[in-house]
């Protein structure tokens, strides 16, 4: 292949500039919105007039999982099904994503994601939304197509559907107190994914500007964090630990994610185009390095200087000093194998990495971190038949005497192998036009280490693929190749990987030229000690007739290895022998090539373990083929050795130890000696004398090997321990503890955090949570306290602040209008009158009012602003009669220096009861009053401080009942009301419907009723049984608060913000307030002294006052320093005689 192209070095340099580097920013006006071009010309085609589905606006919102049509491929895998949800959060989930607390500022994710911008995002409200579709219209096709053609010029690749994800004007998650310069701040970005039958490609678009934030702050009290780019395969779980996938980051600092839209890969500004599965398992970028279209230079181009492009290489940091738009060292990361619990290790630092690599393009790659990666924070990453060993730049494993491996895998030196796996495939025979499908087929191997004798079957096979396979001895010889007999000084493919690699082979028929691709990959050592293996074929193979058998040859086999690859190639024939025909069997003669490529990871840092030569024979024998067309099993077997390139006939090849020939147990290890001598050794976990080896029982010969609360269970070499019932592994993996059943305290309500109207307690699995206070208060979650907003100047100095809790009101001083954080000078609003008179005056100029022109007419206002029924032209004389809206009364206008008798149309105002405070705050408008009275509920529009007892109506009337209290949900829209003739307790909707009795047992005479609207219970009292209970709303869940030191309860009001509750006991002798936490604690007298008989309760959050009435002194005082809205039920009671109860409730607008 010819080297690339070099750019020279002052276009490298300013190409770097360009893509890497921010030029300086002008400071955006705080809250004001930053402008946003139409991305249209760069997006494909989205919205709900392209037939896309919307996700719900919220901070973390979910979609059902959207079903493909064609399987998505992603690291290698095929994938059904797409989770566009979490997608608020700029990701494609590929299976069930956990909670956004758990992933927001982690990568990689355990359930495997595709992000082109992963923060915490948020549409509630309107802000922005997120649509999604599947297409294969021709149209969309094409454009996929031309994007994925401008990154890849050279692929073939022809999509049948993509996927299409876009995030449209979207904001950010912004708690209390954040940033003010975000809240107008939207991004708009897309995703594209293209499929066809063999890869898919992932397509992410940025829009000029469409980028407005790059960064989100943390629910988690972890400050700012950067958005993230990338995509993360799916962890692997397995019994006793779960092994976490690949992960790509392509950015994950704000400077790299804010040059996404100037930057590309493709040589499109914005585009960036990946290949994310195919043949490969990993993610492969385009590399198109000419330059973007539209580049232009610019002094702020030209003033950038050494800011870096991050990206990250697992846990290592990787700072390009020049970056050009080709990723020609995209990193990828594959986390290293667990043979523990992943929990019973912590989280460990970022590992340190200080080298300096150069490519041929002369790029500067810089490694380094905090943490020195040493075997006391890795050690969990080898074997425990393994040693751990640090060298200056890391650590290595290392298998300890009697084991073998790479030290991150080892088993017993000598003793028989099992592997399980899965085949599935997708295989043409001949010329059929069908092909042979199979999935989920079983695959079993056994192995005899010291003779490298391996057995494979395959199970499920149908007749007409079985026969036709038969050739392919080597699906099962990569199984002899692992375990082949070591040479002195070489090592066969689990000492070198471990058991821990993917292999890609294809396979060439010659004569008709049919191609068969198999990969298979290898995950090491399982919970039962056993390899395990994933196969997949798809291609064509030649016919061989059912009823034949199949011969081949010993043959050698050449690997050569070269940092953490593996290849190989051979041809190699067959002998077919067709079934007998009148008596003859024919034979034939076919031959194919192999071509193979094995990846894995090695160990970089221990010199001694590339001492092995580059360069390694296979050699293969006694190799045997069947087909059982009664079982539809495929059997493979074949004997292994692995030493020097030699043509079989130095001495040292002929030792019985490396040919298999000696006569060592099979759970034996075969020591060479000189020339043809050699011993026989049993292997750990068995005893004899080589020839002859029986297992070691070391649950008889040691009881208490396995500890408490453990059985011990022998196998052959070696013994299991399992907990009984009831206790399960701790951290350590040996000691049995007992299992703690996951609990969710959140919702089982034994949890820690503050009450729910100051606190929220958040589940984070098994049973563990968090406690995080609500808006508006802070503290620990455990104790929260409301933050007073009146102490931080939110409001115009001309205003009053009202701290409330969780939250704050501003209201206009008297003399000043405005919404409180706005207010300008100005009285009350002008009546009609005044308005025109006003402008009359005005005309005359604002010097000289009185030369106006002398037809001008100037109304006459009374103090209060009505027309007086009188008016009079100054300049001729002329009177006349009036309205109250200032029209002429036809007939009563009289001639000059006469007055008609006018009648006044205005009644001057009538105040009843005390004046209202000009520092009240006026209800919102649609409020209404709802008041019980008898057998009726009926509510009153309110308006201002006054009532519109015109527009009063019945919202119930049952003649046959007695109402006595009466409270209101705002969440459902829903009235209360006690009633004593049942006795009962209902509810019945604003919107309608019959009315629902929802407690009418072991009731006597309820009267006071209260409703927690957040924490949706009930409270009422009960004079009769001198009782106070609770329920949940639908009458669930019934229980008796108090029932004690109660004479005659009446009132009860709730404060459930504070998580208070306030009564009235009636008892003339020793009449009472009493108060409690809503969950019957703390209970105490509030008010004893000065009191008669305490009816009417209510609360003013806004003040934090409690007011009653009293129908003894008939005094309602305190009502009155209640401010506000409640000045309307103090008017509405004034001057009557017996206050018996304000069986009242305030219903805000919706």
């Amino acid at each position: 292949m010819g080297a690339a192209p070099r750019c020279p070095p002052w276009a490298l340099l300013a190409l770097a500039a360009a893509m890497a580097l921010p030029g300086p920013l002008l400071p955006a006006p705080a809250l004001q919105p930053q402008p946003q071009p139409h991305p249209e010309p760069l997006l494909l085609p989205h919205g709900p007039g392209h037939g896309d589905a919307a996700l719900e606006h919220g901070d973390d919102s979910r979609s059902a999982a959207l079903e493909l049509s064609r399987a998505l491929r992603f690291y290698g895998t095929a994938v059904r099904s797409l989770h566009v949800s979490v997608a608020t959060n700029g990701i494609i989930a590929v299976n069930e994503p956990s909670n956004e607390e758990k992933y927001l500022g982690q990568f990689p994710v355990s359930f495997g994601a595709i992000a082109p911008f992963m923060a915490d995002l948020d549409t509630t409200d309107g802000h922005g939304n997120v649509y999604y579709r599947e297409d294969s219209s021709s149209e969309v096709l094409k454009l996929a197509s031309d994007y994925i053609k401008r990154g890849f010029p050279e692929t073939t690749f022809e999509p049948s559907s993509v996927v299409i994800v876009t995030w449209k004007l979207v904001a950010p998650y912004q708690g209390p107190g954040e940033d003010p310069t975000l809240e107008e701040k939207r991004n708009t970005f897309q995703a594209v994914l293209a499929s066809s039958d063999s890869s898919s490609y992932a397509i992410f678009l940025y829009p000029e500007d469409s980028l407005q934030f790059y960064s989100t702050y943390s629910k988690n009290d972890d400050g700012k964090i950067p958005a993230m780019v990338g995509f993360s395969q799916a962890s692997t779980n397995y019994y006793f630990w779960e092994k976490p996938g690949s992960y790509n980051i392509i950015a994950n600092d704000e400077d790299s994610i804010r040059n996404l839209h100037k930057s590309s890969n493709a040589g499109k500004k914005g585009v960036w185009v990946f290949e994310i599965g195919s043949s490969s398992d990993s993610i492969v970028p385009a590399k198109i390095s000419n330059v973007l279209e539209s580049v232009e230079s610019s002094e702020q181009d030209q003033e950038m200087t050494s800011k870096p492009f991050m990206s990250d290489y697992g846990s290592t940091e990787i700072r390009q000093q020049y970056v050009t738009s080709s990723m020609d060292n995209f990193p990828t990361a594959k986390a290293p194998p667990r043979q523990f619990p992943a929990q019973q290790f912590p989280p460990q630092e970022p590992q340190v990495i200080d080298v300096e690599e150069f490519d041929e393009t002369g790029i500067v790659f810089r490694y380094h971190t905090d943490v020195q990666q040493t075997c006391a924070n890795n050690r969990h990453q080898c074997s425990v038949h393994a040693i751990c060993k640090d060298y200056p730049n890391g650590f290595c494993c290392s298998c300890i005497a009697g084991y073998k491996g790479n030290g991150r895998q080892c088993v017993a030196e000598g003793s028989p192998q099992r592997v399980n796996g899965k085949v599935k495939g997708r295989i043409f025979v001949g010329n059929n036009p069908v092909p042979v499908t199979f999935e989920n087929t079983d695959l079993h191997s056994y192995v005899v280490m010291n003779q490298g004798r391996a057995y494979t079957a395959i199970s499920t096979i149908p007749e007409t693929l079985g026969y036709s396979l038969l050739p392919l001895a080597s699906i099962g010889g990569i199984i002899g190749w692992m375990f082949a007999v070591e040479q002195q000084g070489y090592k066969n493919g689990f000492s070198v990987t471990g058991g821990e690699f993917t292999r890609q082979t294809e396979v060439t028929f010659l004569g008709n030229n049919e191609k068969l691709v198999i990969k298979q990959k290898f995950s090491g050592i399982d919970e039962h000690g056993h390899l395990t293996i994933s196969t997949e074929m798809e291609g064509r193979i030649p016919e061989i007739p059912s009823g034949a058998s199949v011969h081949i040859e010993p043959y050698t086999e050449l690997y050569h290895t070269s940092s953490s690859v593996i290849t190989s190639s051979s041809t190699r024939e067959y002998t077919v022998t067709e079934p007998e025909r009148d008596g003859v069997a024919s034979t034939y003669t076919g031959a194919y090539q192999w071509r193979q490529t094995i990846s894995f990871d090695e160990c970089i840092h221990d010199e001694s373990l590339h001492a092995t030569s580059a360069t390694q024979q296979l050699s293969v024998d006694s190799v045997f083929v069947l087909y059982n067309r009664d079982e539809q099993i495929l059997r493979y077997a074949m004997s292994n050795s692995i030493g020097p390139i030699s043509d079989g006939s130095a001495d040292i090849n002929r030792n019985p130890c490396y040919t298999g020939t000696h006569n060592c147990d099979t759970n034996a290890i075969c020591r060479p000696g000189t020339g043809n001598r050699f011993f026989c050794e049993c292997s750990i976990g068995f005893r004899g004398d080589g020839n002859v080896c029986y297992d070691v029982d070391e649950c008889s010969e040691q009881p208490a090997v396995c500890g408490s609360n453990a059985v011990c269970n022998n196998q052959p070499g070696t013994y299991r321990c399992e907990c009984v019932d009831g206790y399960q592994f701790a951290a350590d993996g040996q000691t049995c503890v007992a299992v703690e059943y996951a609990v969710n305290h959140c919702q089982t309500g034994t949890h820690g955090c503050d009450i729910p109207q100051r606190a929220q307690c958040v589940y984070t699995g098994g049973s563990a949570y968090i406690c995080t206070c609500l808006p508006g208060f802070s503290g620990d979650g455990r104790a929260c306290e409301d933050t007073d907003e009146c102490q931080q100047g939110r409001c115009h100095p001309d205003a009053f602040c009202y701290n409330t809790p969780g939250s704050f009101s501003c209201q206009c001083k008297a003399g000043y209008r405005g919404d409180g954080f706005q207010c300008v000078l100005g009285g009350v609003e002008k009546t009609r009158c005044q308005h025109e008179q006003e402008v009359a005056l005005a005309s005359g100029g604002a010097f000289f009012q009185r030369e106006m022109r002398v037809a001008q007419f100037v109304p006459q206002c009374d103090e209060h602003g009505n027309y007086l029924p009188t008016q009079c032209h100054s300049n001729t004389g002329y009177c006349w009669c009036v309205d109250r809206d200032g029209n002429e009364i036809d007939g009563t206008r009289s001639g000059p220096g006469v007055q008609p008798p006018c009648l006044s149309t205005a009644a001057p105002p009538v105040a009843i009861g005390p004046s209202v405070r000009p520092d009240t705050i006026p209800l919102p408008p649609g409020t209404h009053l709802l008041f019980a009275q008898s057998g009726k509920i009926e509510h009153v529009p309110l308006e201002g401080n006054n009532m519109k007892k015109n527009g009063a109506k019945a919202l119930l009337h049952i003649p046959d009942k007695v109402i006595i209290g009466v409270a209101y949900d705002c969440m459902d829209k829903m009235v209360y009301w006690t009633d004593i003739s049942g006795p009962s307790i209902s509810r019945a909707s604003l919107h309608g419907g019959e009315p629902t009795t929802i407690i009418k047992t072991d009731l006597g005479s309820p009267e006071g009723i209260a409703v927690d609207h957040l924490g949706r219970n009930i409270f009422w009292t009960d004079s009769q049984l001198d009782r106070i209970e609770v329920a949940r709303l639908d009458g669930r869940q019934r229980r008796i608060l108090f029932d004690t030191g109660l004479v005659n309860p009446r009132a009860i009001v709730v404060d459930p913000v504070r998580g208070n509750l306030y009564w009235t006991d009636w008892n003339r002798e020793a009449p009472k307030i009493e108060t409690s936490y809503m969950d019957g604690t703390n209970r105490k007298i509030l008010v004893k002294d000065d009191l008669g008989l305490p009816n009417g309760l209510t609360f003013d959050p806004y003040s934090s006052m409690l007011c009653w009435v009293d129908a003894v002194t008939k005094s309602m005082l305190f009502l009155y320093t209640c401010f506000g809205f409640f000045v309307g039920l103090f008017l509405l009671f004034f001057n009557i005689l017996h206050l018996f109860s304000f069986r009242t409730q305030l219903l805000l607008s919706e």
